[in-house]
């Protein structure tokens, strides 16, 4: 017992301190690449003097591209939520068609496959040409890119639910409605969420291209509009928040999962 306690200790010690060691050794080489390869980038003192202001006011608004790093991140999760939602809202739908019927699978997975790997960058444009507006176009072009994941896995989740899970539904004479709430989605949640995190990992992609494209307020207009300003420590600002953030959407997707599948 005294053995599994230290093993234990030891484990928690490495997952605290080894991620510092790590950040601090990209850090290093960093600052050796920014020394002595190119002065073009910006030494990690640089960035964090030139990018200081918009940290350690995150929320303050100077500004219409002025703005703290987290009000222009919030701007771009707003953008992401709806399209995201939307994405799923027919992303849903479809996965289940797909994975209870062999007749629509047969129908619509090869216009599927050709739709999947699109690049945001080419259903922006469309998304331009059909609403005329920047603002909608680019919650099209988020649901477009992000919703595939959830096709596939939740046709996959309700392809793989064991047969003697719908013939217990037959014996129960459970109506379809049921089957599907009480047998079908229960059963196939868990790769249903595999395709959620997959989708949000997708869509917090698409707001970078898009807000840069478009030129809308948001972390990836920040982005663009420094380039263009030359302002480089700011494109490591934005680099690094639209990780963080990525990386927190991710946590959060996960603990949710945790929660529904201990529901």
């Amino acid at each position: 017992m005294e053995l599994v306690r230290k093993v234990m200790s030891r484990d928690r010690l490495e997952s605290l301190f080894l991620p510092v060691v790590g950040v601090f050794v990209v850090l290093g080489l960093w600052g050796l690449i920014s020394t002595f390869v190119t002065d073009l980038l910006p030494s990690p003192l640089e960035t964090w003097e030139a990018s200081r202001l918009y940290v350690l006011e995150p929320f303050a608004k100077r500004g219409e591209l002025d703005q703290g790093i987290l009000r222009f991140a919030w701007y771009s999760l707003i953008r992401v939520g709806k399209g995201y939602l939307l994405g799923l809202v027919f992303a849903v739908p479809l996965g289940l068609l797909l994975g209870l019927s062999r007749t629509a699978q047969k129908a619509f997975d090869p216009v599927v496959q050709v739709l999947r790997p699109v690049s945001p960058l080419a259903w922006l444009p469309l998304g331009l040409v059909l609403f005329q507006q920047p603002e909608p176009a680019g919650t099209f072009a988020i649901a477009m890119c992000s919703m595939w994941p959830t096709v596939m896995n939740t046709a996959f989740g309700i392809r793989s639910i064991p047969q003697d899970y719908l013939n217990v539904a037959r014996v129960l004479k459970l109506s379809r409605t049921k089957t599907l709430f009480k047998i079908l989605l229960p059963a196939a949640l868990p790769a249903m969420f595999t395709g959620f995190r997959l989708s949000l990992g997708i869509a917090w992609l698409v707001i970078v291209a898009s807000e840069m494209l478009t030129g809308q307020p948001g972390i990836g207009g920040f982005l663009w509009q420094e380039y263009n300003s030359l302002v480089y420590e700011h494109l490591i600002l934005c680099i690094v928040t639209i990780g963080l953030v990525g990386f927190l959407l991710d946590r959060l997707m996960a603990a949710i999962e945790l929660r529904v599948k201990a529901a």
